[in-house]
């Protein structure tokens, strides 16, 4: 493959497509149909897909976010362009899919994963996983190692609110416990800061990863910035050391935030999915 070639025909494309009314074709994007995956006394799952050849790639968005943002549509565009296979999709209670947020757990939005794996894809994926979703994603490898091909984790939060909810003082912890609530400050949020039931935080427990050895073998890449004041970088490393993968990367942006939105940030994510998609597509 020429990739040095392939990348920049694809840069051309994504900064000089043109939409209707002098859009870009992301902004576009948003507004091609949604369809909807029905699950047996589950809430339906919105979804949008490109059909293509395997390596497939999906995409799991962050924690009460959705399949619309920049990341999410790049890799799209990019693997559309490639006529590879893609999927994005809502978690349930988030974006467009049903549900309530405030009932969702971590293992809820693992059998999402999974319904998408089961039900939307066939033959080998990579799953691309953005903060929560870094979490979900590993989760996911270990349910389904015969179907998941490679994981892409950006700003991967593995145990965060586990992590980050233990390190609270003893009467902090005790606080939240008797309310059954706990507000975690984001910049991210319209209010400041998310509301977590103390429930979510317990069944969270039950899926915590870096505790031990995580029996995941396929290649790894994880990229993170330096500069993530919401899940710090550190948790990428230890995800690295923990897999028992032997191909495993770590990328570092140096000044890169949580979100890793930046043009040189999704450049850099869709470069690291094409390396895998090549090197997959060679073993294969």
């Amino acid at each position: 493959m020429a990739l040095r070639a392939l990348r920049g025909r694809w840069t051309l494309a994504r900064m000089s497509a043109p939409c209707p009314g002098g859009q870009r074709a992301a902004a576009c994007r948003l507004k091609s149909t949604v369809q909807y995956l029905s699950r047996p006394d589950l809430p339906k799952l919105a979804y949008q897909n490109v059909k293509g050849k395997n390596p497939g790639v999906i995409f799991l968005p962050g924690f009460a976010s959705n399949m619309n943002g920049q990341k999410a549509v790049a890799l799209e565009d990019f693997c559309k362009s490639l006529g590879h296979s893609f999927v994005r999709f809502d978690y349930t209670g988030c974006g467009s899919s049903e549900g309530d947020i405030k009932e969702c757990t971590v293992g809820k939005w693992k059998k999402d994963v999974l319904s998408v794996l089961d039900e939307l894809s066939e033959g080998p994926q990579i799953l691309v996983g953005s903060s929560l979703g870094g979490w979900l994603m590993l989760l996911a490898a270990i349910a389904r190692p015969e179907k998941v091909a490679a994981l892409v984790g950006v700003s991967a939060a593995a145990d965060h609110f586990v992590t980050t909810f233990n390190q609270l003082p003893v009467e902090v912890k005790k606080e939240i416990e008797e309310k059954g609530e706990w507000k975690v400050p984001s910049k991210y949020e319209e209010g400041g800061f998310y509301n977590i039931p103390y429930s979510f935080i317990k069944e969270a427990e039950n899926h915590c990863l870096l505790h031990s050895p995580i029996p995941v073998t396929c290649p790894v890449r994880l990229i993170h910035g330096m500069k993530d004041e919401a899940v710090p970088w550190h948790v990428s490393v230890q995800i690295a050391d923990r897999v028992l993968s032997t191909d495993v990367d770590v990328i570092l942006r140096k000044h890169g935030q949580h979100r890793l939105s930046e043009k040189d940030d999704i450049k850099d994510l869709v470069y690291t999915v094409d390396d895998l998609i090549d090197k997959l597509t060679t073993l294969g």
